[in-house]
């Protein structure tokens, strides 16, 4: 039994969605993070760095979204895409491209509007930039590394925020096909309601 803790957010439905997606019994232990449940000193002792989501499977415990799902991925030796260098290159893209200048988006444009139009007009150009590499990806496959691996995992929960992002759909044919067949996917549809339902995923 594999215990969870996490938020609603894309780094924590990541893991939720793919222990879902691996079959994995687990535990729930929701960290309110605008409660600032992920500085409490226990919490702190399973994740130094504060940041959510982390597990303890056994006597091992996993902070860092990327290394936990490279870990289950090993765990269970399944979701690796076609080429496990492939899958890796683009779960990094994800850890230090998608996440971080899309969470920029969501500090500037969703939650700071008219604040820094120079930091909105910046970090809205990178997103795009990054739909289409994510877009040109995805022409002649399935899945970012052939077959659907823990680099989709990771990705599709930040395109899952695209409400957020001032996306024009029609230039990214591609990449809407792929969210939304993986949408479509029932452990997915789980995973995205950990710790608790939010709103329905998002369809364009």
């Amino acid at each position: 039994m594999i215990d969870l803790y996490t938020w609603p957010t894309p780094n924590g439905r990541k893991v939720s969605i793919a222990l879902e997606e691996f079959g994995l019994a687990y535990r729930v232990h929701p960290v309110d993070i605008g409660r600032g449940d992920q500085h409490a000193a226990a919490f702190r002792r399973i994740s130094p760095n504060g940041r959510i989501p982390a597990i303890v499977d056994g006597g091992r415990a996993l902070m860092e979204s990327g290394a936990i799902l490279l870990y289950l991925a090993d765990r269970e030796a399944r979701f690796q895409g076609d080429d496990r260098w492939e899958t890796v290159e683009w779960l990094m893209l994800q850890m230090s491209g998608v996440g971080p200048m899309f969470g920029q988006v969501h500090h500037f444009v969703r939650f700071n509007p008219g604040k820094a139009p120079y930091a909105e007009q910046r970090y809205l150009a990178e997103a795009h930039r990054l739909y289409g590499v994510l877009d040109a990806r995805l022409a002649d496959r399935a899945y970012l590394a052939g077959s659907y691996s823990i680099a989709d995992m990771a990705t599709w929960p930040w395109i899952a925020r695209w409400p957020w992002h001032q996306v024009d759909w029609s230039a990214f044919p591609h990449l809407r096909r792929w969210y939304l067949g993986i949408a479509d996917r029932p452990a997915v549809q789980r995973g995205y309601d950990v710790p608790e339902p939010t709103d329905p995923i998002p369809r364009p």
